[in-house]
């Protein structure tokens, strides 16, 4: 069987506090797109990870697609799965691609096993994971509060805009995306600013991570310069860097280098 893993960006992101158990709360607005990676599950003999496409880092027994693999296994009698994934989404991008493997792991293993987990129960396994890998499970946009793990409905859709998003291809780690976090809560949430119009979205919703992490990567701050210049009616980093996207009413002319990951949405 197989699936498509999608990304996420981020429609603003405040740090508002450091919690007792190391993380930080946050809030932000998730809003899924459309760049997707390649996830196939059958069922094997041996339990058997494997990956294609961009190169991930680490130890592949280390990827949270066996970890949700064997999340499942504790509660179900599946047999082991042979696990396939071709990465397309930047890895250390912000994009929540990491995030979004796992919970479509959940999603197809209860698929292909007729598990009947439910939506609810696939959100608390999803949790044990990794921050935001609740939030593909229902994959809709969201307010995200706390760790990023609870969630509001949120009404915004941006089916009628062209969005671009631009990775340098710069990895950026979630430890140095922190160290230059101050946690503030805002005057005003996110959740009643992204409610406004977009054209006012440049001078009230901001990425927390953005400022500082553009110091250390210039390219982050060009990037999204560019953008503005071609157009854009919202530009911002998404989560924890590095890749910037642009929303715009009309289809801009893309000017970046080859060496940049680059994905549009640019047909209505």
């Amino acid at each position: 069987m197989i699936v498509f893993p999608n990304a996420k960006i981020n429609l603003g992101l405040n740090v508002t506090s450091k919690r007792e158990d190391g993380y930080h709360n946050l809030e932000s607005v998730f809003y899924p797109i459309e760049w997707k990676d390649i996830l196939e599950i059958i069922e094997s003999k041996e339990l058997v990870f494997e990956s294609s496409g961009i190169s991930i880092p680490g130890n592949p027994k280390d990827n949270l697609c066996l970890k949700a693999y064997e999340l499942v296994k504790k509660d179900f009698h599946i047999s082991p799965v042979h696990i396939h994934l071709h990465k397309v989404i930047p890895i250390g991008a912000g994009l929540g691609g990491g995030s979004a493997d796992a919970a479509f792991t959940l999603k197809l293993l209860n698929q292909l096993f007729e598990l009947n987990i439910s939506t609810n129960q696939l959100v608390e396994y999803a949790r044990n994971l990794g921050s935001d890998c609740a939030f593909f499970i229902e994959n809709v946009p969201v307010f995200a509060m706390g760790k990023g793990d609870e969630f509001e409905p949120v009404k915004i859709n941006l089916e009628d805009k062209k969005i671009i998003l631009v990775n340098p291809n710069i990895h950026i780690s979630t430890s140095e995306a922190y160290a230059g976090i101050l946690p503030q809560v805002p005057d005003v949430s996110i959740r009643d600013l992204i409610q406004q119009p977009i054209a006012t979205w440049k001078a009230s919703i901001k990425n927390d991570f953005e400022s500082a992490l553009a110091r250390n990567f210039p390219q982050i701050e060009e990037i999204k310069q560019e953008l503005y210049n071609q157009g854009a009616i919202y530009a911002a980093m998404t989560g924890s860097g590095s890749t910037v996207y642009g929303i715009f009413d009309s289809k801009p002319i893309l000017t970046f280098p080859k060496d940049y990951y680059i994905w549009t949405k640019l047909e209505n």
